[in-house]
């Protein structure tokens, strides 16, 4: 675990890029280790009783945790999600808690309408990859075979259905549902509500450099670092405008080297291999977990076919590195965006 905390420690740090270099008041701050990687909650006082506030935007976070986990942790901890997908394997109809239903059907229609780019019903490839595990053992990446065993059965959301009698099943036994590109920005946006809630007006709930800002920085906007994709310097800052996600899928974010070949976790439903053409994708929207799903099938899509997938998305503001090191974005996005002074990259901005 030691080197996924030293990751996100350092994401978190970035994200939060200038908050040190503010003079006082100085913000509070909490951390935790929740979905996999570490959160940062940052609030300023005088707003309301923060500690009371963080507590409830942490249970907010834990619970989600609970509910989202596809397989059991290493305490082998049962999980809603990991119950389910047992459940659906067996072919059993399955009744939904309001909040899973709302969940699921939400995950069902961003799977559609992203071409099913994103794809959370490919948890059995996530695991023949062995990315399920928080810290990924050194292995050999699957073999050619295996793959396209996996993918002759690959799974996609119109697989799972609801029943005329409002239970859940799956027509594909092979359907594991691995909600990683979307349950983050499910949990973000809950416990950015409890801040809210809790009248905490302006902070920043921040999953491993994948955040929701709420309000203002002392009456200054917040922000946000775009990390280099190769490296630990900068490429781009964001000042927040209100309560907004942004969210970034990137091929440096979890890797492995194998035989001289490099490997990173953000698979191509269509290949079963990771995505290429890509390094990252950034992405700002009201709603996370739109913000989460839509930056993963941007990525996905590749130079040819990323601009489409975020209009049928209806994703406005987007920032892709491609796979040369070279920027192309929106024109929404080109107008919230810095570059940082020494980036040498081409840039490219798109209707």
């Amino acid at each position: 675990m030691r080197s996924a905390w030293i990751q996100a420690t350092c994401l978190a740090l970035l994200a939060s890029l200038l908050l040190a270099c503010q003079q006082a008041p100085q913000p509070e701050r909490r951390q935790l280790f929740a979905l996999g990687t570490l959160v940062d909650l940052t609030a300023y006082p005088g707003q309301a009783d923060h500690v009371a506030a963080f507590d409830a935007a942490e249970a907010a976070l834990l619970e989600e945790d609970a509910r989202w986990r596809a397989w059991p942790n290493a305490l082998k901890q049962a999980a809603d999600l990991a119950t389910l997908n047992q459940s659906l394997a067996a072919g059993e109809c399955v009744t939904l808690s309001e909040a899973m239903e709302d969940g699921v059907r939400k995950a069902r229609e961003l799977a559609v309408r992203s071409g099913q780019r994103f794809n959370p019903a490919i948890g059995r490839l996530v695991e023949a990859w062995q990315f399920h595990r928080d810290e990924r053992p050194p292995a050999p990446p699957p073999d050619p075979a295996s793959l396209q065993a996996l993918l002759a059965e690959l799974p996609n959301m119109n697989d799972l259905e609801q029943t005329p009698a409002g239970c859940w099943r799956s027509n594909n036994p092979a359907l594991w549902l691995d909600m990683g590109a979307f349950a983050k920005g499910l949990a973000v946006d809950r416990a950015a509500d409890a801040l809210q809630t809790s009248g905490i007006d302006n902070s920043i709930v921040n999953a491993g450099g994948d955040l929701v800002v709420l309000g203002s920085a002392a009456g200054r906007p917040w922000r946000v670092g775009i990390r280099e994709t190769r490296g630990d310097g900068v490429l781009a800052v964001i000042e927040s405008q209100g309560r907004e996600a942004i969210f970034t899928s990137g091929d440096y974010e979890r890797a492995f080297e194998w035989e001289a070949a490099r490997y990173h976790h953000i698979l191509d439903p269509a290949t079963g291999m990771p995505a290429t053409g890509t390094h990252s994708v950034t992405v700002i929207h009201a709603d996370a977990a739109v913000a989460d799903a839509a930056a993963t099938a941007i990525f996905i899509a590749g130079p040819d076919a990323w601009l489409n997938t975020a209009r049928q998305l209806d994703v406005h503001q987007v920032l892709r590195v491609d796979a040369s090191g070279d920027i192309e974005m929106t024109a929404a996005m080109a107008t919230r965006v810095t570059l940082a002074t020494d980036s040498m990259a081409a840039i490219t901005v798109v209707d």
